[in-house]
């Protein structure tokens, strides 16, 4: 047999990083039934609440009635419908930004807007902590790709006195697994003095950082000539599906001509864009839900460093406790859960080897309750697991 998958397939096993696909049975949501079980969930990353949001649905809904259910073709033939183009308006009008252009996902906007943007020749610099398909676009856009050490701004500059043609920094606004914000203002600084461009992937930042949820942009009050390229997904805070690029009239023409996800992809169904109007709106209106998120961040932190877990530092939904071993991981998860609660342990190849943790996500739908009862499990789950086990 050419390809043993067998013998693949039980490596992974015998390293406790076999990944297995929940089933939902339910809407998305704090509480949800997953494979049979009522569960109280702390790792989706509907921030803010909106992806069974009442006004969102109906929203898609009408959508659907008035466009009908697929995109029909890529947006450069005849797949770019009026709600595509009203909410790439609103979304260029929310970022502050000339232009935005919008994709079927976030994996494609990073790997569309890397490989358009430099190629042979040209050099890419990315955080070692960077999202997958950020890594993967480096990799794949035939340019000379090197990793800094994790917001070093010392390892950047060093990279980037070594860099060749055009320059792109690329970083992450909140990191995926440790929840940390990019040290932005300062990577910004370094970039500009080497003429390098800065490109920001914040998918976990927009709708939980900033006054208006603006993101980590917003947060840092930094603009278009300081981070010229700005990406955001609309499947987390914003609650739907898609992704967008957001820059100057020239990124996204640039963009529109050269990126081959974008210029090969069915368009997302027009409803989908109806839907995500509609949690826009929310998502600048409904301040309450960021002030929700903060005080039970606040809460879940106190809770956790009375029980001597090891919290890793992010201010953000995303709380990670750090675990160690994968086996460790997997052995509080599954405590949790028989308690009633949905946490994901976090394994590698996602993190570092030895850094095996629970990805604890809030929700602004959460109660104080529900975090206390997660703090509850997660006692008596450590109770259960001896140490090193």
């Amino acid at each position: 047999m050419p390809f043993d998958l067998s013998s693949r397939l039980a490596e992974r096993r015998a390293a406790h990083l076999y990944r297995q696909r929940p089933l939902l049975e339910s809407p998305q949501g704090v509480r949800v039934v997953v494979d049979g079980q009522p569960l109280l969930a702390f790792c989706n990353n509907d921030y803010l609440g909106l992806a069974s949001h009442p006004a969102v649905i109906e929203a898609f809904a009408e959508g659907a009635r008035q466009w009908g259910v697929g995109g029909g073709a890529s947006h450069l033939v005849v797949g770019h419908s009026s709600p595509h183009h009203a909410l790439e308006e609103a979304l260029a009008e929310f970022t502050g930004r000339p232009r935005a252009l919008l994709l079927s996902s976030g994996y494609m906007a990073n790997l569309g807007t890397v490989t358009a943007l430099v190629g042979q020749g040209d050099t890419v610099l990315e955080d070692r902590l960077n999202h997958a398909s950020l890594l993967d676009a480096g990799l794949l856009s035939g340019a000379r790709f090197s990793r800094y050490l994790h917001n070093d701004i010392e390892s950047l500059g060093s990279r980037l006195a070594k860099a060749e043609g055009n320059t792109l920094v690329v970083t992450d606004g909140v990191f995926s697994m440790d929840g940390d914000l990019a040290e932005l203002p300062a990577l910004c600084a370094k970039a500009r003095e080497h003429g390098a461009w800065v490109m920001v992937d914040d998918a976990h930042g927009f709708g939980c950082l900033g006054r208006n949820g603006g993101g980590i942009v917003e947060h840092f009050g930094l603009n278009v000539d300081q981070v010229p390229v700005l990406i955001g997904t609309l499947g987390k805070a914003f609650g739907t599906a898609g992704a967008f690029v957001a820059g100057s009239e020239e990124l996204i023409e640039s963009l529109i001509q050269f990126a081959r996800p974008y210029i090969y992809t069915t368009s997302q169904p027009p409803a989908v864009a109806c839907a995500t109007l509609r949690s826009l709106q929310l998502l600048q209106g409904e301040h309450w839900r960021r002030e929700r998120l903060a005080q039970l961040i606040a809460q879940f932190r106190l809770g956790v460093s009375a029980l001597g877990l090891n919290l890793m530092d992010s201010p953000t939904p995303i709380q990670p406790i750090l675990v160690g071993s994968s086996e460790r991981a997997l052995g509080l998860s599954a405590a949790l859960r028989r308690r009633g609660i949905l946490v994901t342990a976090i394994r590698p190849p996602t993190v570092p080897r030895g850094t095996a943790r629970l990805r604890v996500t809030l929700s602004a739908l959460h109660s104080e309750d529900d975090v206390n009862q997660l703090l509850e499990a997660l006692q008596q789950a450590l109770r259960e697991l001896p140490e090193g086990e």
